[in-house]
């Protein structure tokens, strides 16, 4: 195989064009910088869906302080205090910083941020724009990427991936149409997005398997917390895919939850509609399974002014024959957001040297166990000028080394979807996610289309095994109760594998 090599002068790439992939390289500007989409731009980034906003502490009432109370009640435990303080202290610079970009938030009569509420929150703190946030924001962003001239965009280009030599990135490995080429830097920017795409049920573009997950594990990054996938309790209950989000802001404005019958369900539970996300999902997940369809209704809240405060919503529901102002929505749980990821520090380095991520594909300590709303694009935009300001301070040299031998084949996550929704869903088993693991291995290893979203999917499938109690979204029905002394986990690709072929081993010794 003949691999070309496209010199850029040892210029940071970026993978991934989407919120946290769009600040990054304008906070680099005007610095020389590559950034990678698989897709054309602002068709396939998670980001573009978000509706509810970004989590800040710009009411009269708030303060960083109530800010981070929140976000460590949500984490259930596991937050990084020191990075969640820094994050929520940063953000209110930071929607100043969007504002001055053109980002068109919502504003009172007069003239300051509106501000919504969302679940487990205080205080009214997400600043939003209409019920459409992320979109608007995105775009906004990318037209002063297109504009600066200094942001080279690349797109169509799907990054295989990353070369490493003595422990140092020196460039990847990447595919346009069928073309192969490699691109030689010292600097590497993951801000691929999440896994949702590896579920039935997702709100995520069903190509978000875990790229960058994939890139950073077999170029031998520490991975953490990778249990922990956020399920959003109200994502529209259709046969459509990716499922539309129900936005949290629908409950916050009143709209209450019932059983087919109109029955609230959770009213007796602290924080009724408003409890943490984890709360909420297994609780209608029970309904689910007892038979019983669930609904939103914001009849009463709202009525006719759904349109008017939710009109992407509003758009979205009436698309599927349901009228929010005259009747209760569908809704049902869907992989939204993944907790876990590529571990960094506080300036977004991973365990590799040249190799940072960025949002959600980073763990950076933020969430914890359970991520509180509207704090991930609130993490993308404190986070990526510190990477920026990382990545702006490495050396810019290179120094190109022998390529991989094999090259990986474009991922497809659609064969295990099904495996995957079934073993690593809202409620987990000890025997269901040993034999998700028996049933992905031999997946993982092959040179198949399958082989990346399997890779992950048995990552994370590790790490649940491990995980011997529940905690924040992570629910083993054979371990109910929480461990006090459980504490954040850390997983590689070579300690995955070890684990993986033990305990096929032992399957198998057992079945003699």
């Amino acid at each position: 195989m003949t691999t070309y090599v496209h010199d850029i002068g040892g210029a940071p790439v970026i993978i991934g064009a989407g919120l946290a992939g769009l600040m990054t390289a304008l906070h680099l500007a005007p610095e020389p910088v590559i950034l990678l989409s698989r897709t054309p731009l602002g068709t396939d980034a998670s980001s573009t869906l978000a509706q509810g906003g970004l989590a800040a502490s710009l009411g009269e009432d708030d303060s960083p302080d109530l800010h981070l109370a929140d976000t460590l009640a949500a984490g259930d435990g596991l937050c990084n205090e020191e990075i969640a303080r820094r994050v929520v202290e940063a953000v209110p610079q930071a929607i100043q910083s969007l504002v001055r970009l053109g980002a068109p938030f919502d504003r009172a009569l007069d003239g300051k941020l509106r501000l919504g509420l969302e679940a487990a929150h205080s205080r009214r703190r997400i600043v939003h724009a209409a019920d459409a946030t992320g979109h608007q924001l995105f775009h906004a962003l990318l037209a002063v990427a297109r504009r600066t001239r200094s942001i080279t965009i690349m797109e169509g280009i799907t990054a295989l991936r990353l070369v490493v030599a003595e422990g140092c990135t020196v460039g990847l490995l990447a595919v346009l149409d069928s073309s192969v080429f490699a691109l030689p830097t010292r600097r590497v920017v993951l801000a691929t997005g999440g896994i949702g795409g590896l579920f039935c049920d997702t709100t995520n573009p069903l190509s978000s398997f875990g790229h960058g997950l994939a890139l950073a594990a077999c170029a031998g990054a520490e991975l953490a917390d990778l249990e922990f996938v956020q399920f959003h309790p109200t994502a529209l209950d259709t046969q459509r895919r990716p499922m539309p989000l129900i936005s949290e802001a629908v409950r916050g404005e009143g709209a209450v939850l019932t059983d087919e019958n109109g029955l609230r369900f959770l009213a007796d539970t602290p924080g009724s509609e408003l409890a943490s996300r984890d709360v909420v999902a297994r609780a209608i997940a029970n309904q689910l399974a007892a038979g019983s369809r669930v609904y939103l209704d914001a009849r009463q809240c709202l009525g006719q002014k759904f349109a008017t405060r939710f009109p992407a919503i509003d758009g979205i529901c009436k698309q599927a024959g349901i009228d929010p102002a005259a009747e209760p929505i569908p809704v049902r749980p869907a992989a939204h957001y993944h907790m876990g990821g590529v571990a960094v520090d506080t300036e977004g380095r991973s365990s590799v040297s040249g190799l940072w991520a960025c949002g959600e594909v980073a763990c950076t300590g933020l969430h914890g166990a359970n991520r509180l709303a509207s704090n991930s694009l609130a993490e993308a935009v404190a986070t990526a000028a510190w990477v920026a300001a990382s990545v702006a301070g490495t050396c810019r040299g290179w120094q190109w080394s022998k390529l991989p031998a094999m090259v990986p084949m474009r991922p497809d996550p659609s064969p295990i979807r099904q495996l995957v929704s079934n073993a690593l869903g809202i409620i987990r088993t000890g025997k269901g996610l040993r034999d998700a693991i028996a049933a992905l291995l031999s997946t993982a290893v092959g040179e198949t289309e399958v082989a990346d979203p399997a890779l992950v999917s048995l990552l994370i499938a590790i790490a649940a095994l491990r995980r011997e109690e529940s905690r924040g979204s992570h629910y083993r029905s054979d371990f109910p109760e929480r461990d006090a002394a459980a504490l954040p986990s850390r997983l590689t690709l070579c300690t995955a594998f070890e684990n993986a072929v033990a305990l096929n081993w032992q399957a198998s010794e057992r079945s003699r």
